[in-house]
């Protein structure tokens, strides 16, 4: 059970988060302010770095926020599930409450923006690091011994990413799939290989 002291730090990040994308989607990435940021988040500018060192950093709070809570919620999957049904049970809970198509696109534009790589690239990094640590813990295997975790948080990463970009990309993707139907095909696909 998270404590009310933990529960304020979330949302207080979380607000932070949502003001950072919502201005820069609005006025661009460099229209705007670490000081706007904070005061449409109703904190004040050392709050703001309290929990951020920029606004690019907290401009991608949000998938941060998503991965971390994919990630739990994969690690809380019954263990004798295998690794590639509790990554799509987990996704199959998350996406619903965290996904929306509307955001995706404006975070992707955003995203483009060359300030913003390098924060786009740590997140990936790190996003990746708890996954291999979540299946190791599921496999009860060493990271360090067997490259099975890093592979397939990996592998599963870079396919959803693909995924999702093509779900972007494609006209009327959206209307013959939700994201959690796509993204539980592509987890189908990797189970059975690339074989056609």
């Amino acid at each position: 059970m998270t404590g009310l002291r933990e529960r304020k730090k979330a949302a207080t990040r979380e607000a932070l988060g949502d003001a950072a994308w919502s201005l820069c989607v609005e006025r661009g990435l460099d229209g705007v302010t670490v000081e706007q940021i904070a005061r449409a988040a109703g904190v004040s500018l050392r709050t703001f770095f309290n929990y951020f060192s920029s606004k690019e950093e907290a401009v991608v709070a949000g998938d941060t926020v998503t991965a971390l809570a994919f990630v739990r919620e994969f690690a809380a999957r019954p263990l004798d599930e295998p690794v590639l049904v509790a990554l799509k049970m987990a996704l199959q809970t998350i996406y619903p409450r965290y996904v929306d198509l509307d955001r995706l696109r404006q975070l992707r534009e955003l995203r483009e923006h060359p300030a913003l790589l390098p924060h786009v690239f740590a997140a990936y990094s790190a996003r990746e690091q708890a996954l291999t640590a979540a299946i190791a813990e599921r496999c009860g295997v060493d990271p360090r011994e067997d490259p099975y975790p890093a592979m397939a948080a990996s592998a599963f990463l870079a396919s959803m990413r693909a995924v999702v970009q093509w779900w972007l990309n494609t006209p009327q993707a959206s209307e013959r799939y939700t994201a959690t139907e796509l993204v539980g095909r592509m987890i189908d696909q990797l189970g059975a290989g690339f074989t056609r």
